[in-house]
């Protein structure tokens, strides 16, 4: 019996928010439970929940996904074939505060998020595209850049 080929995934990555903006939801929703306290104490629970189940729901649905699958690169909304891609560089704190700041190109495509502080450059070789490279925010950047050079 041939073995199938492999199906697995060389990389998914959800860019949820951090511990400290999941507690700042819920210091949030306590924030406007207590708001509605004087006018019923039911009303302010259900207020409170509310808020939490909302922001929740917010936040998961505007947290991208960067994945590399069947040949092609996704980051957020935008994808591009692997084999358009050049070279990818994994970045630092430092160094994606570099290429974010002094050697940032106005013409890349940014994917980020502001409390992941790593991130991987990825040059673009599509002349139909003038996007130089794209930056996109990681919390794996070794392996992310792994994933795409395989």
């Amino acid at each position: 019996m041939p073995d199938a080929p492999p199906t697995t995934v060389p990389y998914v990555e959800r860019l949820w928010l951090g511990p400290v903006g999941w507690v700042l939801l819920v210091v949030f929703a306590l924030m406007m439970s207590v708001a509605f306290v004087p006018v019923d104490l039911r009303l302010a629970a259900v207020v409170g929940l509310a808020v939490v189940a909302v922001g929740a729901g917010a936040l998961v649905l505007a947290a991208p996904r960067v994945e590399v699958r069947d040949g092609t690169f996704r980051a957020g909304g935008a994808h591009i074939p692997v084999a358009l891609l050049g070279d990818a560089l994994p970045l630092d704190a430092d160094a994606t505060r570099a290429e974010l700041g002094p050697r940032l190109d106005a013409r890349a495509h940014l994917v980020l998020r502001g409390w992941i502080h790593t991130a991987v450059r990825v040059e673009l070789h599509d002349p139909q595209d003038p996007t130089p490279y794209w930056v996109v925010s990681t919390r794996h950047p070794d392996r992310l850049a792994a994933a795409l050079h395989a």
